[in-house]
């Protein structure tokens, strides 16, 4: 499967004050499904897949994962067995994301929470019941998954300064910081409540897969989380209503929802991005939205 690399596209913020220039990385087009940067993390997890004896590939994720979802229409696009262990306990009905893997032909075994977050059962399960398959981690967090990430910055041609993007396993986010040149760098918005360790873990994640250590020219921020993960939060659907409104551009509750809070919030109040050239990276996510609607039972866009 070829896909196209992602558009360039300016931003007028002047509706919000903003009089930067500012573009959009519109990872979120690359594909319906297989959007933003889980393509780029898939890709060469697949090409590496190719090169081994493997009869399939094995992952993990939650119930409203656009991972999992990404996943198993690679899978079934390229005819290749795909499991996926997913947190929490089986629901009825199934949701819109774990319907659809079902319809790709994904199997789906559900484990516990504490088995989920286990190291040491995962690794047993797979080798006891899944040996013969490859083992993706969640997120599409190993070194293939960040070098697909690093190919971002190469597709960018104009000078920057900065790069917003948002934080949850840190494979995107490593991948951009270990591509950048000497006088740029990233600002990321931490999707996650209570992840104050993330600098070290990153970092100590980077060095394990890429045996290097990531440079330092990076912000993270903690302050965007609104509750957390896949939370609901007004104050947020509010934003991204609006923000649609003004742009054009969808965004979610759970991931690039709150980069795009985050970038028109510190443009207009740290003084560090006065004049500067900002590039904010749309990861996607755009496909579970429908999910989060009827978790929630709201209606973001009519």
């Amino acid at each position: 499967m070829h896909l196209n690399t992602s558009p360039l596209q300016e931003l007028d913020l002047s509706f919000y004050g903003i009089d930067n220039k500012v573009y959009v990385k519109r990872d979120d087009l690359i594909h319906h499904i297989i959007s933003g940067n889980k393509w780029r993390k898939l890709k060469y997890n697949l090409l590496h897949f190719n090169t081994l004896n493997k009869k399939g590939i094995i992952t993990m994720g939650g119930a409203y994962s656009n991972h999992i979802l990404a996943l198993s229409y690679l899978c079934k696009a390229y005819s290749i067995p795909c499991v996926l262990m997913v947190r929490g306990e089986k629901a009825h009905p199934l949701n819109d994301i774990l319907s659809k893997c079902v319809s790709y032909n994904a199997s789906i075994k559900y484990l516990s929470r504490d088995h989920y977050r286990d190291n040491s059962w995962i690794k047993n399960f797979i080798s006891s019941n899944y040996n013969d398959y490859f083992f993706i981690p969640e997120g599409g967090a190993n070194y293939y998954g960040i070098y697909g990430c690093q190919k971002i910055t190469d597709e960018i041609k104009i000078p920057f300064d900065y790069i917003f993007c948002e934080v949850g396993t840190g494979a995107t986010f490593s991948g951009i910081v270990s591509s950048l040149n000497k006088d740029q760098n990233c600002f990321g918005t931490v999707i996650l409540k209570g992840a104050e360790k993330i600098n070290i873990n990153i970092s100590n994640f980077f060095n394990l897969q890429m045996k290097k250590k990531l440079n330092k020219q990076f912000i993270l921020s903690h302050n965007y989380h609104f509750g957390g993960y896949a939370k609901n939060n007004d104050k947020l659907i509010r934003f991204i209503k609006e923000f649609y409104k003004v742009t054009g551009i969808k965004t979610d509750p759970i991931y690039s929802g709150k980069l795009f809070y985050s970038l028109i919030d510190q443009l207009r109040t740290n003084s560090i991005f006065r004049n500067k050239t900002i590039i904010a990276l749309h990861s996607g996510g755009v496909s579970g939205i429908k999910g989060f609607e009827k978790r929630y039972k709201i209606k973001i866009f009519n």
